[in-house]
């Protein structure tokens, strides 16, 4: 007599994940509560914007879901994306927040194995903000542009061989001819920064430009202790629309195939993903979504308070960018990871 209960509940385990594929996507996000995954330490600037974009991104998807954020640091957003790869719900219940380098760190490393994910079957959701770094250099060191650099040494801070203001100054001097020695071990920006400020070296090649980062070096603009020579970034600021970028001063083809591949992680910005094999029906939905908040006027006003710089970045554009840094030709992407290594 117990055989038959057993054995629709059985069926019933069996059933629950095709049922919940036969569900139209409006039926599955209702009042359904979603995660997301970010990649980052609770009060970072990833966190900042998991945290933005969970309170506002519910509001556009039909049925009135809910959206928490679980932190899940380590090695730089791998950790993260190996768990949204390899373990999370494949159904639109979870997507995550990951950091702009994880999305070249395959390339760089190919034959690692830390990364267990292949980034270009994620659907890219899209990101909150495109980067652009900045070369600021001491007035007093005596040189003001690139021709400059080609002929006098100068020191930039850098927190780890790995970070960008290390990369970006080592692709500058094999490619541009530029004498940078840069003084690594510093703890993070603000102390690359504040070395700066102290004269210890004559600049400091920055990953991106963040509100914090912008307050810090102002005054010391204003006054004319140092000032913005170069731009890192596969656009101009619009704060700086006269400085030009190492790409507009690309002195040859591959120079310029270099960095446009160095600067994707750049265009990236602040990523958020959905995991593999998500059906295609919620996929649009997320979205539609992601791309409403980013023009929703509560979610503008809640970033503006909160000193949060918006200029988002379609997650169709990340694919495609993805897919072209991947399919790269073999000399070219050989040379890059020489480069970067």
């Amino acid at each position: 007599m117990k055989t038959r209960p057993l054995l629709y509940m059985l069926a019933t385990v069996f059933l629950m994940p095709a049922i919940a594929q036969a569900q139209t996507a409006n039926e599955f996000f209702k009042g359904r509560k979603m995660t997301l995954i970010t990649s980052a330490s609770v009060g970072g600037g990833y966190d900042q914007y998991a945290r933005l974009l969970s309170r506002h991104m519910p509001k556009h998807i039909q049925g009135a879901p809910s959206m928490i954020v679980q932190n899940t640091p380590g090695a730089e957003g791998i950790k993260a994306g190996n768990y949204l790869y390899t373990v999370a719900p494949r159904d639109g219940s979870v997507i995550g927040g990951l950091q702009r380098n994880t999305g070249l760190a395959k390339f760089y490393a190919p034959d690692s194995t830390n990364a267990q994910f292949d980034v270009r079957k994620f659907t890219w959701l899209g990101s909150t903000q495109q980067e652009i770094g900045f070369f600021m250099l001491r007035t007093n060191s005596g040189v003001s542009d690139l021709e400059g650099l080609r002929k006098k040494e100068v020191t930039v801070s850098s927190s780890s061989r790995n970070s960008p203001s290390s990369i970006y100054p080592r692709l500058l001097n094999a490619l541009y001819g530029t004498k940078l020695r840069v003084i690594e071990g510093y703890d993070g920006s603000q102390a690359a920064l504040l070395a700066v400020e102290r004269g210890e070296v004559d600049g400091h090649i920055s990953g991106g430009t963040s509100a914090a980062f912008r307050a810090r070096y102002r005054p010391w603009e204003k006054s004319g202790q140092v000032a913005i020579i170069l731009q890192l970034g596969m656009e101009r600021d619009h704060e700086y629309p006269n400085v030009a970028t190492a790409l507009d001063l690309a002195p040859d083809p591959m120079a310029r195939a270099i960095f446009e591949i160095a600067f994707v992680e750049q265009v990236m910005g602040r990523p958020f993903v959905i995991p593999p094999e998500v059906p295609k029906d919620r996929i649009a939905v997320l979205r539609d979504a992601f791309d409403k908040t980013m023009t929703d006027k509560e979610f503008l006003e809640d970033a503006a308070k909160q000193g949060v710089e918006i200029d988002p970045v379609s997650g169709a554009h990340i694919n495609e960018l993805l897919d072209k840094v991947y399919t790269a030709p073999p000399d070219l992407a050989r040379r890059v990871r020489e480069l970067v290594q």
